[in-house]
C-alpha cells in the first residue's frame, strides 16, 4: 500500500541554509536533519571528507505535510531542472517493485531498486514526462 507522497528537494551543497530557510519562511518544524558524515561507512564509496556536513536527508513537517530536502550527492552533478523530485513511500517491496516498474515505462532509471541502510528496496526513476521519483520502502522491521 502507498503511505503517501511529499515533495522532496534536492539543494546543491546549501542543504543546511534550504532547512532553515524553509523552517522560517514556512513555519516548518524540522524532525530530522542527517548529513552524508552520518551514513555508515562504504569502503567501496567513500564520502569525501568535503561532504560530511551536506545534508543526506532532512525531514520538515509544514502543517500536516512532509517536506524533504537533501544535498545532491557527492561527486554527482547538480542539474537545474531536476531540484523538485517526488518521494513515495510504501508499506512492502512488493508494491515498491510494482510501482517503480509502472513509473519507468518509457523513463529512465536513475538509481535501481535496492536495499539501503535506510530502506529494504529504495530507488530513484525518471519517468517518460520527466518527473523524477524516489520510490522507498518503509518496512517496520528494517534496521
Amino acid at each position: 500500500m502507498i503511505l503517501g507522497i511529499y515533495p522532496y528537494l534536492v539543494m546543491n551543497g546549501n542543504g543546511q541554509e534550504a532547512v532553515t530557510f524553509y523552517e522560517k519562511a514556512l513555519d516548518a518544524k524540522v524532525v530530522r536533519v542527517q548529513t552524508f558524515g552520518e551514513m555508515p561507512e562504504n569502503p567501496e564509496f567513500p564520502t569525501p571528507a568535503e561532504a560530511k556536513d551536506l545534508v543526506l536527508n532532512a525531514h520538515l513537517k509544514v502543517g500536516d505535510t512532509d517536506l524533504m530536502i537533501s544535498d545532491t550527492f557527492p561527486g554527482q552533478p547538480y542539474q537545474i531542472g531536476s531540484q523538485v523530485t517526488v518521494a513515495v513511500t510504501i508499506d512492502n517491496a512488493q508494491k515498491s517493485k510494482e510501482v517503480f516498474e509502472k513509473l519507468k515505462e518509457g523513463g529512465n532509471v536513475e538509481m535501481p531498486l535496492q536495499e539501503t541502510f535506510w530502506s529494504p528496496s529504495y530507488g530513484q526513476v525518471t519517468d517518460r514526462f520527466g518527473i523524477t521519483w524516489q520510490i522507498s520502502t518503509q518496512a517496520a522491521d528494517h534496521k
